[in-house]
């Protein structure tokens, strides 16, 4: 282990893939709850010999060898681990004293630590007892995509072949000469691929994409009983809801459906492109709307949902990720979760290629409210857009620090500076309150100002603090 690497790690603190332990003479059963719930999700490093907010303690010398044997005969024995588990073990030297680094590769494998499976969240081990979550992990494991699951005994039939016009017409409208535009009805569907053949079993058939996209509402609830969308205002009544929208239709028409109801809740801002009148907004529902149906993992029984509210819109919709936590904006690789639906999407013009949506949000979003929206993935994924017009917030941004420092700072940097003169460690949410901003823009702030050097995290994520970096 490089020692710059390791410094590294310890400022960043644990996460879903870093864990500290404490060890004394053999590790204690969580490390192996740990090493499970590793295995069961992206793989991971354990280092045993430190404390929970980074602080190493070291393993005592004349017991590393012993520990590192009672890590591989536990990981190896079927009475402990099924399957039987391969890890590896690294130990080296620290500010004098011994740290054992225990890395956890990513499987294919659904794991058990006694009888027991353990996923992580986040910072934290989780035990799953849950027929759901159990399911839910078996499909995150396996290298398929749910959406190319074939039904023999779905057929054109179940489908409404008004539909199938329809999206060939839009193919169309977008793409004059498309190809879609000389095909018949089943010709269409094995170019889209919603008609496929699984070369392993042998079967043959349309797959659940096709019963999505064109399927008629009562083939759609016998596919998929809970599959709906869940759209609510809550401006005015918070308990409960303004306006509400539930849709159980085909992606097409949901499209529409969930588009519409979006436009009646949110005023209309227009900017000029070229020249021309764009509306900010319409982009936004767009991009909103086409991610919670195409980047949706539809084997899960979780509804999606769109709420919107004062302070901005938040899409919920279960999920297949392959990383969990805040997403980066700037550097991150799109994964697509349903490419074929994706490719229907993108032909028919309701989609742009992969990745350039969450680009699309990040223009539009600060053109609309000039805020940035913020993205959540894991079981669940969730973005939130703010909606409230920038120049309100800059108002009561400034109107808070003006009460309590006389400055006239309106920015979370400025908040920041100004916090740190007064105060050796701030929080998230003294940030919030004095910038105004939301607490998940604050949060995404303060982690680049971390990445950069000029702040220092302390403490576990659920009690973390801030400080001025040294010079």
């Amino acid at each position: 282990m490089d020692i710059a690497e390791f410094e590294g790690i310890l400022h960043a603190g644990e996460s879903s893939t870093v864990e500290f332990k404490r060890c004394g003479g053999n590790p204690e059963h969580d490390t192996y709850e740990t090493i499970c719930s590793f295995a069961n999700h992206a793989g991971g490093s354990i280092f045993l010999g430190v404390k929970d907010d980074g602080t190493v303690l070291g393993v005592p010398n004349k017991s590393a060898l012993s520990i590192e044997r009672n890590i591989a005969n536990v990981t190896g024995q079927p009475q402990s681990f099924s399957p039987t588990l391969f890890v590896e073990t690294e130990r080296f030297q620290y500010d004098g004293k011994t740290v054992i680094r225990i890395w956890v590769p990513p499987t294919s494998s659904v794991f058990r630590y006694k009888g027991q499976i353990w996923d992580r969240v986040a910072d934290a081990d989780r035990r799953i007892d849950g027929e759901m979550q159990i399911t839910q992990m078996y499909i995150r494991k396996q290298n398929i995509f749910t959406e190319q699951r074939i039904y023999p005994g779905l057929s054109i039939d179940d489908l409404d072949l008004n539909l199938i016009a329809r999206i060939r017409a839009m193919a169309e409208r977008k793409t004059p000469d498309h190809p879609w535009g000389g095909m018949d009805d089943q010709t269409l569907l094995r170019s889209a691929r919603l008609y496929a053949r699984d070369y392993g079993s042998k079967a043959e058939g349309l797959t659940l994409a096709a019963g999505l996209l064109l399927g008629k509402d009562e083939v759609i609830a016998d596919l998929l009983p809970a599959y709906k969308t869940d759209a609510v205002v809550r401006r005015e009544n918070l308990n409960r809801y303004d306006d509400r929208l539930i849709v159980r239709t085909n992606l097409i028409d949901a499209y529409s459906q969930l588009s519409a109801f979006m436009r009646k809740s949110l005023p209309d801002r227009y900017h000029a492109e070229n020249g021309t009148a764009v509306s900010a907004r319409d982009w936004i529902i767009r991009e909103l709307v086409s991610n919670i149906l195409v980047h949706r993992e539809y084997s899960s029984p979780v509804p999606a949902q769109i709420t919107i509210t004062n302070e901005g819109i938040e899409t919920r919709n279960a999920s297949r990720p392959v990383f969990e936590g805040e997403i980066d904006l700037n550097n991150f690789t799109p994964v697509p979760k349903n490419p074929v639906i994706a490719d229907v999407f993108m032909q028919i013009g309701l989609a742009e290629e992969l990745g350039s949506g969450v680009r699309n949000l990040m223009k539009y979003t600060k053109l609309y409210s000039g805020g940035e929206p913020v993205f959540n993935d894991g079981l669940v994924f969730t973005a939130f857009v703010p909606i409230r017009e920038h120049e309100v917030e800059h108002e009561n941004m400034a109107e808070r620090v003006v009460g309590k420092t006389g400055d006239t700072t309106n920015s979370i940097e400025d908040a920041v500076r100004c916090l740190l003169s007064n105060n050796e460690e701030i929080t998230i949410a003294q940030i919030a309150e004095l910038s105004g901003s939301d607490v998940r823009a604050v949060r995404r702030k303060v982690g680049k100002l971390v990445e950069r050097g000029r702040l220092v995290a302390l403490g576990k994520t659920r009690n973390r603090r801030y400080k001025k970096a040294e010079a």
